[in-house]
C-alpha cells in the first residue's frame, strides 16, 4: 500500500470511526483476507469497479471483478461462483446494486469470509425484493428504464442524473456509452439462502440515492446487522468515491488496523 493510499485510507477509517459508523476495532474478529472478489450489478459491467480495485491491488489483495451475464439469476451465480471457486484462500465477496442478491446467494461459498454491499439489495432467503422495495417511495431512476422486447436499460437521463448524478458528466457519458442491457428474466429471481446471516457483513449507504431507496438500503443494513458507512454519494459511490469504499472493502479484509 502506498503512503498516499494508508493515509487516505486511514482518514476514511478514522472518520467512520468519528461518526460511530464504524465500531473500534470492528476489523478484529475478522479473517484476514487474501482476496476480492467485485461483482457489478444492472446498468454496468465489471468495469465499474476499475477506481477501487487499483487502490486494492496497492494493499496487497489479489481482486476480480466478475463479468456478470445479467441473464437469470442463477446465471449470475454460477459466473460468480465459478470466480469463488478459484481464489485460494479467504476472500471478500462485494456486490453493488442488484448483484447484492448473487452475494447473497453465492456467499455461503467456503471461500467467503465476509460480504460487503455497495448500495445494494440484500433480501433474505426467498423474499420477494420487489415487494420489500415497494413499501419505500419509488426511486426516480426507476421511471428511466426502458425495454427493447426482453432488454432492459436506462435512459441517458436517467443514467446520468438519477444513476451516477454525481460523477462528472464527461465520464458518466462514457459510463452509459458501455451499459450493459439486462434480462427481464434476472428481475424474476429469489434467492435461496442469505449469506448474512452467517458471514461477517458489511454496507455502504449512498444518501443521495436515485436508483434505490436510501431508507431501504438502510433497513436492510440494519436487518443483516452490517458494519454501515453513510456516504454523501449517487448510487454509483464506488465511481465517485473510491477511497470510502475502498476502506469499506479493506475493512471487511481484516486490513482496518
Amino acid at each position: 500500500m502506498t503512503l498516499m493510499t494508508r493515509r487516505s485510507f486511514s482518514a476514511a477509517l478514522a472518520m467512520g470511526v468519528a461518526l460511530g459508523l464504524l465500531p473500534k476495532g470492528a476489523a478484529a474478529d475478522l479473517t484476514k483476507a487474501k482476496n476480492v472478489v467485485l461483482v457489478h450489478g444492472l446498468f454496468a459491467d465489471g468495469s465499474c469497479w476499475v477506481d477501487v480495485i487499483g487502490r486494492l491491488q496497492e494493499a496487497g489483495l489479489n481482486v476480480t471483478s466478475v463479468q456478470n451475464p445479467l441473464t437469470t439469476l442463477p446465471d449470475a451465480v454460477a459466473a460468480a461462483k465459478r470466480v469463488l471457486d478459484r481464489q485460494a484462500g479467504p476472500t471478500v465477496l462485494v456486490g453493488h446494486s442488484f448483484s447484492g442478491m448473487i452475494v447473497t446467494e453465492v456467499g455461503v461459498h467456503p471461500n467467503v469470509s465476509s460480504l460487503v454491499y455497495i448500495a445494494a439489495r440484500a433480501p433474505d432467503a426467498g423474499e420477494d425484493y420487489a415487494a420489500l422495495a415497494k413499501t419505500y417511495p419509488t426511486p426516480p431512476a426507476t421511471a428511466g428504464i426502458v425495454f427493447d422486447g426482453d432488454e432492459g436499460r436506462l435512459t441517458e437521463d436517467a443514467f446520468l442524473n438519477d444513476f451516477a448524478g454525481d460523477v462528472a458528466e464527461k465520464k458518466a457519458k462514457i459510463l452509459y456509452s458501455v451499459q450493459a442491457p439486462f434480462n427481464k428474466a434476472l428481475l424474476a429471481g429469489k434467492t435461496t439462502q442469505a449469506a448474512w446471516r452467517s458471514k461477517p457483513s458489511f454496507y455502504a449507504v449512498s444518501k443521495n440515492d436515485r436508483t434505490i431507496n436510501p431508507d431501504l438500503e438502510r433497513f436492510m443494513a440494519k436487518r443483516m446487522g452490517a458494519k454501515t458507512v453513510e456516504l454523501e454519494a449517487s448510487h454509483v459511490s464506488m465511481i465517485s468515491q473510491p477511497e470510502a469504499v475502498t476502506a469499506l472493502i479493506l475493512e471487511a479484509a481484516g486490513m482496518g488496523q
